[in-house]
């Protein structure tokens, strides 16, 4: 856990990724990401945890702990699916109808 922890940039919003974690919609995501960017936080740390998820120490040192559901999903599949949400989420800050409701 504290070598994960140490490539963490100092400032940036530490996002941990875990089956236990807040299940956000694609809209509360792209907020808390805005919240965090209207507050001055330049990056965003994404942790995606192995085969055996993350240590307690990288889960209380999270500023966001997110899942994308119950579900357990290869690290590679996840590196998708968070690419696709991050783009998701600039398009709805952005205003373009990429994403509808």
């Amino acid at each position: 856990g504290e070598l994960l922890l140490g490539a963490v940039p100092k400032g940036a919003a530490a996002v941990v990724l875990d089956e236990t974690g807040k299940n956000l919609g694609s809209r509360a995501f792209a907020e808390k990401l805005s919240r965090w960017r209207d507050d001055g936080r330049r990056d965003a740390a994404f942790l995606i945890g192995g085969a055996d998820g993350h240590d307690g120490a990288v889960l209380k040192a999270a500023d966001l702990v997110l899942s994308f559901g119950s579900l357990t999903w290869p690290h590679m599949l996840v590196r998708g699916m968070l690419a696709e949400q991050l783009f998701r989420a600039q398009s709805i800050l952005s205003g373009h109808p990429y994403h509808r409701d």
